[in-house]
């Protein structure tokens, strides 16, 4: 070991301390063309999230209706598709940021998205590949195993093809802009609220324009008009190519949480050392993207991985020979935020099994509810009373922005009116009350469909209660406050409390959290429905909702949420924000300084 190479160093035979850094090195001129390549970006996401949104958001009442499914079949696939998809962003981010880069990732995810849509226009367009349409029949021909593979072989690519925009898009574009102006840095925040405003747009235009040919004109028309923006986008796409600010993968991070643990591991028999904050190796390598982090005194088993040992053996330049070996202090920390930020992910994805099921089981009771508007007959498709969910979550932002945080702020001192943390905690809280409300209104919808005179009867399911369909609003309305404050809460946290080279993996980790929430709603639906369909109080998720009770099984999620909120909030009370001055113990390694923090609040 050459000290003369280190910036700082003590040996004293046992533990050395090093905080050193590499020489910079020339970076490559970069031009950053903002604004000039947006309507490239901002058309392709338009486009895209029109047509993927186009084919998927009235996906549940196709199976059904073209493919005959069950119920219970067809709200099992949807779920685990979705959870597929949300898995399959972090499988996206490990690819993007370790081999392939933002630009030739999203080549590959927007071709497969265009021929995913292909695939489930030519289920509808082509009659060998569905079963034969059973008008009001009670019992129908289900489809054949051919028909399933094709349907889920388009299912599989739309899996590829989401599953690699969602985490890479929103950082792609953000890559256009020069990160250290002050116009690249207004650029990439207007981006964000132009990204949020595409995709909110694109939803209600899909469940009311697109939903509605496809429930009233024609299935095959309704997946053509996907097809065609998908097609579009990928043009668009493609056109700006030459512009494009094209980052190279540098190397997964993944790797370096690997060595973390790793080396705490091998050296866990090594007792403690005196004033972690000054005693533990450090280095910090030319052009390193990460915020430097002050010592804190969470997960300190970990705190092991940095103690340099004689045997640990380090380059010219102050680099560990093996890093599987020694980590520094600066990568310790980062594990430990990403540590601190697994229980608060784990109750926002508990979270989720609200949205899971008003994306879902609110089509079904508008099947058999009053869709009628007005006197002229006009009738709203079923799969369009979620657009509420979105009006709802688009109002409540602007109103939060607008509105709320000025209030807050004045009240609470925080210049964005409440922490993120609450924020996210608001958000449970109205997934909560949502379900609640939605209980109540099966309910009622259910005892007018039993004792009061139907309006008919709705194909394959049972009789349509005289109750208005408007009566679901409220609960979807709810569930768009919470996703307003919960998943854009999320977002942002996971953004600020990653590691700055983890920001794709911060972007892919709400998704996950989103698969995760799927999957357990998924099983909730089979185990609730095996339980219950031959128990004397008849099956929960019946065909027929009027046989069943569905609203038991709000009630139940509602209690599932009562459990998490309690959970969540102990999470929270235990949670340190990187780099703040709410945390509890933490130090300062500059020179002899060390400043000690208290908590100050959640």
């Amino acid at each position: 070991m050459d000290h003369q190479k280190l910036s700082s160093a003590v040996y004293d035979g046992s533990v050395t301390a090093v905080d050193s850094v590499k020489e910079d090195v020339q970076e490559t001129k970069v031009v950053y063309r903002g604004w000039k390549v947006m309507p490239y970006i901002i058309g392709n996401e338009t486009f895209e999230k029109l047509g993927i949104i186009g084919t998927l958001s009235n996906l549940l009442v196709y199976l059904t209706s073209v493919f005959n499914m069950k119920s219970v079949t067809a709200a099992t696939i949807i779920t685990a598709f979705a959870g597929t998809v949300n898995f399959g962003t972090f499988v996206a981010a490990f690819l993007c940021d370790t081999y392939f880069g933002r630009y030739k990732t999203l080549t590959v995810a927007v071709l497969a998205c265009f021929l995913g849509s292909l695939a489930i226009l030519l289920t509808a367009a082509v009659p060998q590949l569905h079963p034969v349409p059973c008008g009001t029949a009670s019992s129908c021909i289900g489809p054949s195993g051919g028909q399933i593979a094709f349907l889920l072989m388009g299912l599989g690519i739309l899996v590829v093809g989401a599953g690699g925009i969602r985490p890479c898009n929103l950082a792609f574009g953000a890559d256009q802009f020069n990160p250290k102006s002050g116009s690249g840095k207004r650029g990439i925040d207007s981006f964000f609220n132009w990204y949020f405003f595409t995709f909110t747009f694109a939803q209600i235009l899909s469940l009311t324009v697109v939903v509605y040919v496809q429930s009233n004109v024609s299935w095959t028309i309704g997946l053509t008009i996907p097809v065609v923006l998908m097609f579009l986008a990928s043009v668009i796409f493609f056109a700006g190519a030459k512009l494009y600010v094209k980052i190279e993968a540098s190397g997964s991070p993944l790797a370096s949480i690997a060595h973390v643990i790793t080396a705490s591991i091998k050296k866990h028999r090594l007792e403690p050392v005196e004033q972690p904050w000054l005693n533990l190796y450090n280095y910090y390598p030319s052009k390193y993207a990460n915020a430097k982090l002050k010592y804190t005194q969470q997960f300190r088993f970990l705190d092991k991985a940095a103690i340099l040992t004689p045997e640990d053996k380090l380059e010219a330049d102050g680099k560990p020979v093996n890093p599987w070996n020694l980590c520094t202090m600066q990568q310790v920390e980062e594990v430990k935020c990403i540590m601190r930020v697994l229980p608060i992910w784990f109750a926002s994805s508990i979270d989720y099994l609200t949205m899971a099921q008003q994306m879902t089981y609110p089509v079904f009771q508008a099947l058999q509810s009053d869709r009628r508007l007005g006197s002229g007959g006009f009738m709203i498709p079923a799969a369009t009373y979620v657009v509420f969910l979105m009006t709802g979550m688009t109002l409540f932002i602007i109103f939060y922005d607008r509105v709320l945080v000025p209030t807050l702020k004045r009240i609470t001192g925080i210049e964005t009116g409440i922490t993120l943390l609450q924020r996210i905690g608001a958000g449970i809280f109205f997934a909560f009350l949502s379900l609640i409300v939605s209980g109540f209104v099966e309910e009622r919808r259910r005892t007018l469909a039993l004792t009061q005179p139907t309006l008919g009867l709705a194909p394959r399911k049972g009789e349509i209660s005289s109750m208005s369909a408007m009566w679901l609003i409220p609960q979807l309305v709810l569930a768009g406050i919470a996703d307003a404050f919960g998943a854009i809460g999320q977002m942002e946290f996971y953004y600020k409390q990653f590691p700055e080279n983890m920001r794709s993996f911060a972007g892919s980790i709400f998704y996950v959290g989103g698969g995760v929430s799927s999957y357990i709603s998924s099983f909730l639906i089979t185990t609730v429905h095996r339980m219950t369909q031959n128990s004397a109080g008849g099956n929960w998720l019946a065909e027929d909702l009027n046989k069943g009770r569905l609203d038991y099984f709000y009630f139940l999620l509602a209690g599932i949420l009562a459990v998490n909120f309690a959970y969540f909030l102990v999470m929270a009370r235990w949670y340190r924000y990187k780099g703040s001055d709410d945390e509890e113990t933490s130090y300062e390694t500059s020179g002899d300084i060390i400043k000690e923090q208290d908590k100050n609040k959640v």
